[in-house]
């Protein structure tokens, strides 16, 4: 082995030959091992207790694993898909990808494509060769028809019938937003009507949430993802924000509070979900006042998971303050809406990163598992001061999906005629504007929280 001069990037191979197979790993100089392989060796026993191996079939075992050492899941692999590309694939047989999955996260630029340099200094410039071919040298727009649509294979499979139009695909919260961001809104007394669908948000709200936001122009929002062109609605430019956890933290603080057996057994017996009944105590605990009004005292910063956006600080932790020594039933309730409250007053953030690096928004468009709950949508509502869509069909991401395929079918001219004649509104929630001056000293609370924790650190790390 090379001596204390050698070069950063050496790399050893370890052999390992035992009783039943030959073993071999790649090393590194830090003792990291990079890659390993293994090749059973065969076994005689001509009479009882009497055992024998061939020193030819260790030898040859031994060329195997280093073999297959040089040759690992990264050499023999063909191709590179992202999840949505490679089930479009399965469906097809076509190697083609979706601009959403490459622009969103592949670092591929809708207008210049690849950039070989940004390959070569992360060490990947083997995905450059052959015309790109392992990760994609045909990039088509969501929506588009992919080859000759279904193989037999995967009509089989599928149980559909050979040869319909397959679509290239959206991530998942893009579908989303795509399935309620263009509906209808006439008639419905929104600020949206009339105005270009720039000025609408869609939140994508589930175990964690996107805040999908489109424009005509690139715009740069510092701490949010974007701007990726074509990558939901084609010929719009989307912003990314998101949060971390917002239906993981809800079940988090619900489900480890002293009070969540007594009350699951409450919403067992009354045939309700745990979200239902808390709900509905908190309608009967808060007597004369908004129900908004019962945290006064109690107020939650919900980055439990770090920050995604507008902050993109993955350090940033959860901070409660208000809490008591009792630990009831009403308390649960409570610190359950504060934190509803504190995912709403995150959104109201990523709101006023977007607006005021340049979009203009009117109106929040929400799908996903939590816009069922309607204290979730109320007090996303009151917090940011907007009105709330709710899509006439709750499973939003698959409406998407579908307007994906509808397109590929040629039933529709474009993505935008598809989207305003399968997106329907269902309801609307309007906010309580009387409500408005104690969510914004909430609100500044709400900054103060994150602006100590912040200071905690510092004093924290200093001498």
């Amino acid at each position: 082995m090379p001596g204390g001069g050698q070069e950063p990037g050496s790399y050893y191979v370890g052999v390992d030959v035992g009783t039943g197979s030959v073993r071999a790993a790649l090393v590194d100089q830090r003792g990291v091992l990079l890659a390993f392989a293994d090749q059973p060796i065969s076994q005689w026993e001509p009479q009882f207790n009497h055992h024998e191996q061939s020193s030819e079939d260790i030898w040859a075992a031994c060329g195997v694993v280093t073999k297959n050492l040089r040759e690992t899941c990264w050499d023999k692999a063909g191709h590179f898909f992202d999840l949505p590309d490679f089930l479009s694939w399965k469906a097809t047989g076509v190697t083609a990808r979706s601009l959403c999955s490459l622009v969103c996260k592949w670092t591929y630029s809708a207008e210049k494509g690849w950039d070989d340099s940004f390959w070569k200094l992360i060490g990947l410039e083997d995905f450059v060769a052959d015309n790109y071919s392992k990760i994609g040298n045909q990039v088509l727009p969501p929506g588009a028809s992919l080859g000759n649509g279904l193989t037999p294979e995967a009509a089989r499979d599928l149980g559909l019938p050979a040869g319909i139009a397959v679509a290239a695909s959206l991530i998942d919260a893009h579908a989303g937003g795509l399935g309620v961001i263009g509906a209808d809104v006439r008639g419905h007394g929104l600020a949206c009507e009339g105005q270009p669908v720039t000025s609408r948000l869609a939140v994508i709200c589930g175990t964690s949430s996107c805040h999908m936001g489109i424009s005509k122009d690139p715009i740069f929002v510092p701490g949010v993802w974007g701007p990726y062109f074509s990558a939901m609605v084609p010929g719009f430019w989307l912003n990314e924000g998101g949060q971390s956890v917002t239906g993981k933290l809800i079940d988090h603080v619900v489900r480890g509070h002293a009070a969540f057996p007594e009350l699951q057994a409450k919403a067992t017996a009354r045939c309700q979900s745990v979200y239902a009944y808390l709900n509905s105590h908190l309608d009967l605990i808060k007597k004369a006042r908004p129900v908004g009004f019962l945290t006064v005292d109690l107020h939650v910063w919900p980055d439990f998971h770090g920050n995604r956006s507008p902050l993109a600080d993955l350090t940033l932790k959860g901070m409660v303050t208000g809490l008591k020594l009792s630990q009831d039933l009403d308390d649960l309730a409570i610190l359950y809406l504060a934190t509803v409250q504190a995912i709403a007053f995150g959104t109201r953030l990523i709101i006023e990163a977007l607006e005021a690096a340049g979009h203009s928004l009117s109106t929040l468009f929400l799908c996903g598992g939590l816009s069922k709950n309607p204290l979730f949508v109320q007090m996303h509502a009151d917090i940011t001061g907007m009105p709330v869509v709710l899509s006439q069909e709750v499973e939003s991401v698959l409406v998407g999906a579908a307007i994906l395929g509808a397109c590929a079918s040629g039933d529709f001219a474009s993505v935008q005629e598809a989207m305003s004649r399968m997106s329907k509104v269902g309801k609307v929630v309007f906010p309580r504007l009387e409500d408005k001056r104690y969510y914004d000293k909430k609100y500044q609370v709400f900054l103060k929280l994150v602006e100590h924790q912040k200071e905690y650190a510092a004093i924290m790390k200093g001498d």
